[in-house]
């Protein structure tokens, strides 16, 4: 069994968060060649950022107007004031990121648009729930819903099928209603589906998305996407005013250049899809173990007995519940190994031995 001073210095945070993973070398190589660049001018009108703005637009395959922020937060919070007036509000799913870890701050940069919590399984939006929000009215003793926010990959690891998101789309047509989508893990679900990322977006009538860069390789940056221009219309002030404005912006911008250009946007985002799976199947196969939701991205979801989480955290690995449903979140990263795996699974088996003999 792992110590905890080998666990934790060698393998310790492997499943804690995509978060804990550092730079892949895609992202740190174009990073390193912008800052042999002596000089460049600043806030945003340097060609490290028209680049990456080219290249996110490749990406989707059409224009589209491309703010960058440093964080997934003031993405998520910044694009939502965007498509809302502080007296509507935001449908979302009641798991999902901008209802449970963001403290108010869409709340907050919206000037005070509600966020009505909707069910569905598996993390994902249940329409007929969200149809009674949509079509609710009380005069002006209710903010009427304005926009719809889906969270691609969700907080629970599974995907929205294209399928699916055209079914969301249309019912933000029918209903007159926004579409945003939090896509802090959007390039997994773009490897996992193996769909071109237009597909998941404009097509299915998306009008902005929160595209998610650092917990795919990169050190720091999310970016907000709009398709719908008229959305846009001076939003660059919202992001200096929600001080997401880069002085430097050449060093957010550098690693989305390197990712895309590389190739490394979906491919590192695949190699984690990949070892999610591993991880999974290796602990499918302990006695006691089971996997609460399936497992499409980069989350796995399973539930241990209490003793063996206890005694896992005391080994020294780190992992979460994150929704307080007694399911421990184990996040697989770019920089996932098999011998993390192969060692967490063996701690995970003897552990269990343990908890049984204990039993």
């Amino acid at each position: 069994m792992s110590n905890p001073t080998t666990a934790t210095s060698s393998f310790g945070y492997a499943f804690a968060s995509d978060n804990c993973a550092g730079m892949c070398p895609e992202a740190w190589q174009l990073l390193a060649e912008a800052n042999a660049t002596p000089y460049a001018p600043s806030y945003g009108i340097d060609l490290w950022t028209k680049r990456a703005e080219e290249r996110i637009a490749e990406f989707f395959g059409r224009d589209c107007q491309v703010f960058l922020t440093f964080n997934g937060t003031a993405a998520n919070s910044l694009a939502l004031s965007a498509l809302v007036r502080p007296y509507q509000s935001i449908l979302c799913h009641r798991h999902s990121h901008i209802q449970t870890d963001e403290c108010g701050c869409p709340e907050m940069i919206t000037g005070g648009s509600k966020l009505q919590a909707v069910d569905g399984a598996a993390g994902k939006l249940d329409l007929r729930c969200a149809a009674e929000l949509a079509r609710y009215e009380r005069g002006v003793h209710f903010p009427p819903a304005r926009a719809v926010s889906v969270t691609q990959a969700t907080e629970l690891g599974t995907l929205y099928s294209v399928a699916q998101m055209q079914q969301i789309g249309e019912f933000c047509r029918h209903h007159q209603l926004h579409l945003h989508v939090d896509g802090a893990r959007f390039a997994n679900a773009v490897a996992s589906l193996g769909c071109e990322p237009s597909e998941l977006t404009w097509k299915c009538g998306v009008d902005c998305i929160s595209l998610g860069g650092t917990k795919n390789g990169m050190a720091v940056g999310e970016c907000v996407v709009f398709f719908n221009d008229a959305l846009a219309h001076e939003f660059a002030f919202r992001v200096k005013q929600g001080g997401q404005l880069a002085s430097k912006m050449r060093f957010l911008a550098a690693p989305w250049v390197g990712m895309l250009e590389s190739g490394a946007f979906l491919r590192r985002a695949a190699d984690a899809n990949r070892a999610a799976a591993k991880l999974a199947l290796s602990l499918q196969q302990i006695p006691g173990v089971t996997l609460e939701h399936p497992v499409e991205a980069n989350a796995v979801f399973a539930r241990f007995p209490p003793g063996v989480v206890r005694r896992l955290h005391d080994i020294g690995w780190h992992f979460y519940d994150l929704l307080g449903t007694g399911h421990s979140r184990l996040m697989a990263s770019w920089a996932t190994t098999e011998e993390e795996i192969k060692a967490f699974c063996g701690d995970v088996r003897e552990s269990m031995a343990t908890h049984a003999g204990a039993g």
